[in-house]
C-alpha cells in the first residue's frame, strides 16, 4: 500500500482542491408563465406543473371534480 514518505502541508493539499468550488444553479424562464425555475425541471405555477411551456398536471380541474 502507498504510504506518504512525508506529511502534506494543509497549504499544498489546499492548492491541490482549489477547482473544488460550489457554483450557482442554472436558471431558466419559462416561455409561457415567466416563472425561473431550474433547467430540465418541471414546476409548480398557480396549480398547475409546467415543463417546457406546457401543462403536464392540472391540480385546479382535481379540486373541482
Amino acid at each position: 500500500m502507498a504510504h506518504p514518505k512525508r506529511k502534506i502541508s494543509k497549504t499544498r493539499r489546499d492548492k491541490r482542491r482549489t477547482h473544488y468550488k460550489a457554483v450557482a444553479p442554472t436558471l431558466a424562464t419559462d416561455s409561457t408563465t415567466g416563472e425561473t425555475h431550474l433547467f430540465h425541471r418541471a414546476h409548480w405555477f398557480e396549480g398547475k406543473l409546467h415543463y417546457r411551456g406546457q401543462v403536464l398536471v392540472d391540480k385546479t380541474e382535481e379540486a373541482e371534480a
